[in-house]
């Protein structure tokens, strides 16, 4: 991996930590999460005619991922409602690279060196150690994010591949953003119009910022993704765990210690092994 695509995906991470206590930090999570995925497909609206078209083989991986993270982003935010951020979102983040590592190496042809593998395995059991560290764990959350982490490497799967059969990764990307935004709005007004639509209107200016953060951290991500094999993509991107940490204890007021301390210093020596990949 090269030093720029290294560069970018920590870039990428800090991002998306920021779009989730963005999410964690509102009063509704699931209405702060529509205002995010909302944002963003009404930016991804306004650019989609000066990029460049992604190519029609792609269209079924569109599709797919769009399912794949609408359920996402509504499992995001009831995990956020019953555990606290610092503990689930570890969890969830910290095994679907290990899901993808596998599953690309053994169906879709990736090659991994060791230090890659090794990389890989430092960064997640950092991570998982980061996210069983703590006295007042909820089961449910637990649970929760063990189930969105399959969502997680499901679509970090599928769009990889979509990506790659593009033609582009701009193009494909606001597609992506487009649809993932536009079906969990309907789904939303259809659901729950008249609430959905108060916070929409009184918390616009949360959702913007975050539905920008969203876009520049996958967007990102999905361009590394036609640069470098989706598993390390997947763990590296996954460093946004330190930011995630540093802001939850800064600004959400959550207890970060103990062995998550030792445990973001695990994922800085993974993240330094899979730059040496």
């Amino acid at each position: 991996m090269t030093f720029s695509v290294f560069c970018i995906l920590l870039f990428a991470a800090l991002l998306h930590a920021s779009w989730n206590a963005i999410v964690k930090a509102g009063s509704d999570k699931l209405y702060s999460a529509i205002a995010v995925s909302g944002s963003a497909s009404f930016i991804a609206l306004i650019l989609l005619p000066f990029s460049p078209q992604p190519d029609l083989a792609s269209a079924p991986y569109l599709a797919a991922s769009c399912a794949l993270q609408v359920v996402y982003t509504v499992l995001v935010a009831k995990t956020y409602q019953v555990s606290d951020m610092s503990q689930t979102y570890p969890l969830m983040r910290g095994t679907a690279p290990l899901l993808v590592a596998v599953i690309s190496v053994l169906i879709l042809g990736d090659s991994l060196s060791f230090t890659a593998w090794g990389g890989i395995a430092v960064v997640c059991l950092s991570i998982l150690g980061m996210a069983f560290n703590g006295r007042n764990q909820s089961r449910k959350g637990i649970w929760l994010a063990l189930l969105n982490s399959c969502f997680i490497a499901g679509y970090t799967l599928v769009d990889g591949t979509g990506v790659r059969l593009a033609g582009s990764a701009l193009g494909y990307s606001l597609w992506t953003f487009f649809l993932n935004g536009f079906c969990l709005l309907c789904w939303a007004m259809l659901a729950r119009r008249q609430a959905v639509s108060r916070y929409l209107v009184a918390n616009w200016k949360i959702g913007l910022p975050g539905g920008i953060g969203t876009m520049g951290s996958y967007g990102l991500a999905l361009w590394a993704m036609t640069q470098a094999p989706l598993a390390v993509v997947a763990a590296l991107r996954e460093t946004s765990i330190l930011f995630g940490a540093i802001i939850a204890f800064v600004l959400l007021k959550e207890n970060v210690a103990g062995l998550r301390i030792a445990a973001a210093f695990g994922i800085a020596a993974g993240a330094i092994l899979l730059r040496l990949s």
